[in-house]
């Protein structure tokens, strides 16, 4: 029996197509995070929206308030999410973002066209909100353990691509006629949004599927995404690994995982790897990224080369180029050299990139301030390659299956929330305190520095079912959760079963080796010292026979 298709496909071809549609949605993401570098301080746009002339904080909101979209978007994948599934999570947001870029380019001068545009970014926004929060959870629900880092590792480093396509459309279209110079690189993103609707034909994540008892349909999408037979033993194989991880998290029978799951510690520790998630993602924003993404034409042009917009916007353009070229460096880096050492790395690199930076601005002659140039270059080099696709990874994955919907929502709110800020405060600082902007970031960067090294375990190299079993193992065993990923040797599906019982996250396992009529299904939470609220209700067991033909033990 050939194995189920999608789109004609299965296997390989199969994931290489999910992988293809959710990194057009990141590409989306980065064409839209640069595309109002090049317009915002342009006379064309400047013209139509006649606030944002030499206005920075007009400048800086119309910008910004992008960010207060996809906020909204990401609450309502927090509140919603696990009901709505990642697939039509993806095609939603895809259809918003398209509306949103229908509101901006038919903004007209005779009548409020500040007010249409400022709605449609908004609008916009809320598209890519749903986006951000939902694909990589999509990805590393979907992904093999070998390749599900540089696959969302990729996803993170097309964000740059996007902005490098922005950057040159947008200096293309400086040379075109007023209308165009500013309508088409808006309107260009809508070719991306409806590569990303192509996500209808494509399958939902099998562990989404599980956790809403939709067994046959789970296992049709695990045949079809690694290429077996449905009915083969690697299928149920990978079916039981996943139930194990979703009895062991008290998720049986809930359709929704409840807020208050987030707060929750014992062997799960949902509370700790919510705010690991979204704490990565809060330094991402606030070490300053976007405030050389967003504004690095009008940073070079009020800081370097005073006066000359062609210039700032060609060198914004050959920025993106390195941004794009070292993002690509994580793509090669990401499985070998680890999570933990790239964030640092990473940190090293853009704190340092800062102090080049405000140290050249200082003397405020143009001879020191080519210096500054070369420490914005260097910054986004560092970015790329580390802290740009780590945030987006590192949540996906450090967040065990109960609450990974929820607290990656949770993440990306983080993240949309301080990138609004940065967005939203950068051009009023350079306006105000100058290089100061710049030895702030600096600061901001060092300080990363304790909270990665104590922290922040190793996820490389593991299934989303071990790194359950790291967090176990700490609390268990009382050590740090870095140490006890050190510890914790690689392990084989038939050990993850095993080391779970052993921690006590399951009393047996769910492996029923592809044989119907197998018990399949006793397994239910097992008591910990410390038990999370949503696992902490009555034990009652009742058997009932599950869609699959085996005797199911969930918890009620």
């Amino acid at each position: 029996m050939a194995p189920p298709k999608f789109m004609g496909l299965s296997g390989r071809p199969l994931s290489l197509a999910v992988s293809t549609v959710a990194t057009t949605g990141f590409l989306l993401f980065g064409y839209d995070q640069g595309v109002m570098s090049g317009i915002i301080s342009a006379k064309a746009f400047n013209d139509m929206f006649e606030a944002t002339r030499d206005n920075s904080t007009m400048q800086g909101t119309v910008t910004a308030i992008y960010e207060i979209g996809c906020l909204f978007g990401a609450m309502f994948m927090l509140s919603f999410g696990d009901l709505l599934g990642r697939r039509k999570g993806i095609i939603l947001g895809a259809v918003v973002m398209i509306l949103g870029v229908i509101i901006q380019v038919t903004a007209q001068s005779n009548a409020t066209p500040l007010a249409q545009f400022i709605v449609g970014r908004v609008v916009t926004g809320v598209g890519n909100g749903l986006n951000t929060a939902t694909i990589p959870t999509y990805q590393a629900e979907c992904s093999k353990t070998t390749n599900r880092g540089l696959l969302i590792c990729i996803e993170g480093g097309v964000i740059a691509f996007g902005t490098l396509i922005a950057y040159w459309v947008d200096y293309g279209c400086s040379f075109a006629s007023a209308d165009m110079s500013w309508r088409f690189p808006i309107a260009f993103q809508c070719i991306f949004g409806l590569v990303v609707m192509t996500m209808f034909f494509l399958p939902e994540s099998p562990r989404w599927l599980l956790t809403h008892e939709r067994y046959e349909d789970a296992e049709r999408v695990i045949a079809a995404l690694r290429g077996y037979e449905q009915n083969s033993q690697e299928t149920a194989w990978e079916r039981d690994i996943i139930l194990d991880s979703i009895r062991a998290s008290g998720h049986v029978g809930q359709k929704s995982t409840p807020y208050r799951a987030l707060f929750t510690n014992g062997k799960t520790q949902h509370f700790r790897r919510m705010l690991l998630g979204a704490s990565s993602q809060l330094m991402q924003q606030v070490g300053g990224c976007n405030a050389v993404i967003y504004y690095f034409p009008i940073l070079f042009e009020t800081s370097i080369t005073p006066g000359d917009h062609n210039l700032a916007l060609l060198m914004g353009g050959v920025n993106m180029i390195v941004y794009s070229i070292f993002a690509t460096a994580s793509w090669f880096l990401i499985e070998r050299v680890g999570r933990r050492k790239l964030f640092l790395w990473g940190t090293v690199g853009q704190c340092v990139s800062m102090v080049i930076t405000f140290a050249c601005l200082i003397p405020g002659s143009p001879a020191a301030a080519k210096g500054a140039a070369v420490g914005l270059f260097t910054y986004i080099a560092s970015f790329g390659a580390t802290w740009l696709p780590l945030p987006w990874l590192y949540p996906a994955e450090v967040n065990p299956i109960k609450t990974r919907a929820k607290a990656n929502a949770v993440s990306t709110c983080t993240n949309w929330l301080f990138n609004f800020l940065i967005v939203m405060v950068t051009p009023i600082m350079v306006s105000n305190i100058g290089w100061g902007t710049y030895l702030f970031f600096a600061i901001v960067n060092a300080c990363f520095l304790p909270i990665i090294y104590f922290f922040y375990p190793e996820t490389a190299g593991r299934s989303l079912e071990e790194i359950d079993i790291i967090f176990a193992k700490g609390f268990v065993e009382k050590m740090s959760y870095v140490q006890a990923a050190k510890e914790l040797p690689l392990l084989t599906e038939e050990q993850v079963e095993q080391e779970a019982i052993k921690y006590g996250l399951i009393d047996t396992a769910a492996h029923g080796g592809g044989l119907k009529g197998v018990d399949a299904g006793t397994v239910h939470n097992a008591p910990s010292e410390k038990e999370d609220e949503s696992t902490s209700q009555s034990r009652e067991n009742v058997v009932e026979e599950g869609p699959l033909g085996t005797s199911e033990k969930a918890n009620r």
